[in-house]
């Protein structure tokens, strides 16, 4: 077993530290904020991840899984070093490296001989080689390992993955990350760093094209008495399209799909290459967003001033607490533009947490839902099937429901007093 430097404890770095300590790894994470350290070394999580507060509890307890503040109390003795730091955009799509840049100076003298530096976050074409050139050290390799996990699900994604990709100079160096994950039952792609660097992009990047395209569909199911539902699982048998991400919503977001097709979308203008299909896409998401808070305000009583609106779910999906480039929060706020009363509940979200000074947050669906004019679903949680919809509609002022995930059977709802609307049905 080997001995791992994780640096970053956010989203990818604790899922990194965690599940590596899982596999019988010796990891420290390291991280600049005191606090969040602090609360790790108790086992208290900062986010919400289905079983990963079991597996740093358990590390923690095997002595497997330590936490330590600053980069350079971890790198110390460590053969491997995973950089788990943010890359948030730019104003222009570009990724902004300033964290990557930072750490790596901040280590790069302490790395022992032979270890090799990984990097996990997302980063455009050309980091692994930056950070080679940055580092000034020819007995440090850098290999670039993407994660692929997806937020409420990143435990069994990071143990159970659909591959393993390593992009590394030389096959030795691969090897030697492949053999970390030697307890791991799955693929291993090895490559150059570039095609690594692509692949994570390219993944997120051909996901969101695919959710954009099962919204327009939607669209056009609506002015064609069409059934999105059957449509999709129509298609999604067809196993050169499958069944997964077609289901319809208010449009995607979350940490991942805006920031990465945007810096695709970059990589592309800088390479001289325009890729019309990608800049369609995040447009054309945009523009459904758009169109998902007019059918909120379509379904509003006109004759009634001073309407509520009521909204159930603000993260960008279900399992997770995360607020970032929520289509839930956007459609919020364009229907805050026009000046309406909105009440949101979320199983995961406080008023303090949201952070819309506009939106009263309550903590119980039915106190949201009393006296609303009309109430919309923006986020699929499965705790909303086990409302009793029959009293919402009872205490409702107008029983109005814009479903845009599709939770619920129109029929039965209809059946309960309701008026309709779905995406695409």
């Amino acid at each position: 077993m080997a001995e791992i430097a994780v640096i970053g404890a956010g989203y990818v770095g604790l899922t990194t530290g965690a599940c590596l300590s899982q596999l019988g790894h010796d990891v420290t994470v390291a991280d600049i904020d005191l606090p969040r350290i602090e609360a790790l070394q108790r086992g208290k999580i900062p986010f919400v991840e289905p079983e990963l507060s079991e597996i740093v509890n358990t590390g923690i307890k095997s002595k497997k899984l330590k936490f330590v503040v600053g980069a350079k109390n971890a790198c110390e003795s460590a053969e491997f070093h995973f950089v788990c730091l943010p890359t948030p955009a730019n104003n222009d799509g570009s990724t902004n490296l300033s964290f990557f840049k930072s750490g790596i100076e901040e280590i790069s003298e302490v790395l022992q001989p032979n270890s090799i530096l990984i990097t996990k976050s997302t980063v455009p074409v050309g980091t692994a080689a930056s950070l080679k050139a940055q580092l000034q050290r020819n007995d440090i390799s850098v290999v670039s390992n993407p994660e692929f996990l997806a937020e409420g699900n990143a435990v069994n994604d990071f143990l159970y993955p659909s591959r393993i990709v390593i992009g590394a100079e030389t096959a030795e160096e691969a090897q030697r990350v492949a053999g970390l994950y030697s307890k791991i039952n799955a693929p291993v792609i090895t490559t150059g760093w570039e095609s690594a660097e692509l692949i994570k992009h390219t993944a997120n990047a051909f996901l969101a094209m695919k959710l954009t395209f099962i919204n327009e569909i939607a669209t056009l199911c609506e002015r064609t008495d069409a059934d999105i539902q059957d449509v999709a699982m129509g298609i999604g048998y067809d196993p050169r399209i499958g069944a997964s991400y077609l289901n319809p919503g208010p449009g995607w977001g979350g940490s991942c799909f805006p920031k990465d097709s945007s810096s695709l979308a970059f990589i592309a203008r800088e390479a001289g290459f325009n890729f019309t299909l990608l800049e369609h896409t995040i447009d054309l998401n945009r523009k459904h967003v758009e169109r998902t808070a007019m059918k909120v305000l379509e379904m509003l009583p006109q004759e009634i001033h001073n309407q509520k609106i009521a909204a159930w779910g603000l993260t960008f999906k279900a399992g997770t607490d995360d607020l970032r480039s929520s289509p839930a929060i956007d459609v919020l706020h364009h229907l805050v533009a026009e000046e309406n009363r909105i009440c949101a509940y979320d199983p995961t979200v406080t008023q303090q947490i949201a952070q819309i000074p506009e939106v009263h947050v309550e903590t119980d669906p039915y106190i949201c839902a009393e006296n609303a004019d009309v109430l919309v679903i923006l986020t699929e949680w499965e705790e909303f099937n086990e409302v009793d919809m029959a009293r919402i509609s009872e205490i409702m002022k107008s029983p109005n429901l814009v479903d845009t995930r599709n939770l619920f059977n129109r029929e039965q709802m209809e059946k309960l007093g309701f008026t309709y609307l779905g995406m695409g049905v």
